[in-house]
């Protein structure tokens, strides 16, 4: 079921169609079975707020109160009564008013659920690092074009005192690992990185062990715990 089909089904029950559109849609229930179940479930989705709405008639003491809080009083002579005392003496208007709230009400719905969900930055390159010549899965990478990196560990890695988790990355050989970021606590972590090319299917990242403050040479040093290969997400 199309996302077009579902907003159409969603005006119709709204009663916002043209009579042109309400006939040619019409047509289609007639014949198409999807179309009809949009409009079941559309209604199914609807008849929660018919029921949940309890008719309730104002109290006399409730345009008084209104008057009061604007600091206006409705002439008392009928032929001077101001637009909006004849409206709220006009029952068929009140209906219509209540009407036209319930068809906004219902329009919005129908926006919100056939609009594509706005979608957040989704990452160009995810690696899984696993420990070195194993299967064992230790973290996962999620790299963005706008050089956001995002570090999830998956399991507890013990850093020694005096020691720290330092991320790295590869991207060409000729260039060489360059640093992501520091590790202090094993926990996920996201890295603003600059300096570096839009990720790259294949890219290299790993994690080290480096003294405090990470390492002194600004390349590994230290054992690496847990290394892996980015893919672009399909």
């Amino acid at each position: 079921m199309t996302h077009d089909l579902i907003a159409t089904a969603g005006e119709y029950v709204a009663g916002l169609m043209t009579p042109e559109e309400l006939e040619a849609f019409e047509r289609r229930i007639a014949t198409d079975a999807e179309a009809r179940r949009a409009v079941a479930d559309w209604r199914e989705k609807l008849v929660a707020l018919d029921e949940t709405a309890t008719p309730a008639a104002p109290s006399e003491s409730l345009w008084p109160r209104i008057e009061a809080a604007i600091g206006k009083v409705l002439p008392a002579a009928a032929d001077r009564q101001s637009w909006l005392g004849r409206v709220w003496a006009d029952v068929s208007a009140l209906r219509f008013a209540a009407l036209a709230g319930a068809a906004a009400a219902l329009l919005l719905a129908v926006v919100i659920v056939t609009r594509p969900f706005s979608t957040a930055p989704q990452p160009v390159v995810v690696a899984v690092l696993n420990a070195p010549n194993t299967s064992d899965a230790g973290a996962i990478v999620e790299a963005y074009a706008d050089g956001r990196i995002r570090v999830v560990p998956l399991r507890a890695i013990p850093v020694p005192e005096g020691r720290v988790l330092q991320v790295w990355t590869l991207w060409d050989r000729q260039v060489g690992p360059r640093s992501v970021g520091l590790m202090p606590v094993v926990r996920q972590s996201d890295y603003r990185t600059s300096g570096m090319p839009r990720p790259v299917d294949s890219q290299l990242y790993e994690i080290t062990l480096e003294p405090t403050g990470g390492s002194p040479t600004g390349r590994p040093t230290g054992p690496i715990l847990y290394v892996g290969r980015g893919s672009a997400p399909l």
